[in-house]
């Protein structure tokens, strides 16, 4: 339960310091190209808190253990720190390649999400039928 938190805890906390990196950025003159780069992190960000609901949901219903939600949590991390860095770069915007990046990361952690929550029985019954 304390993992739990402290990962939570983890992920919110570099979630948040995306926005206030982004805030410190767009605050000390650079001005956002009207259409580029918000809605890229827009959805990037959507994506990050869908895939974080699904994981929590796997959780209360047990198909996703403690071990493979830390896993799952800490490369969501990785993902959200390496958006931020992308953002101060590029003063509060990512490029299409670097959304194209953070999306094949995040796409393969869905992957890993939906393995977990669907197959994870099958696994289980397979052991037990031999």
């Amino acid at each position: 339960m304390k993992t739990k938190l402290i990962s939570r805890i983890t992920l919110m906390s570099l979630l948040l310091s995306a926005v206030a990196a982004t805030g410190t950025v767009l605050a000390e003159g650079a001005q956002p190209m009207p259409g580029t780069g918000d809605a890229r992190v827009n959805q990037v960000n959507q994506r990050l808190e869908q895939q974080q609901a699904r994981i929590q949901s796997g959780v209360a219903k047990g198909q996703i253990n403690a071990r493979q939600e830390a896993r799952d949590e800490k490369q969501e991390a990785r993902i959200a720190r390496r958006e931020s860095i992308d953002q101060a770069r590029h003063g509060g915007h990512i490029t299409k390649t670097e959304q194209h990046h953070l999306n094949r990361s995040l796409h393969k952690v869905s992957r890993r999400i939906h393995r977990q929550r669907h197959h994870a029985h099958h696994r289980v019954h397979q052991h037990f039928v031999k």
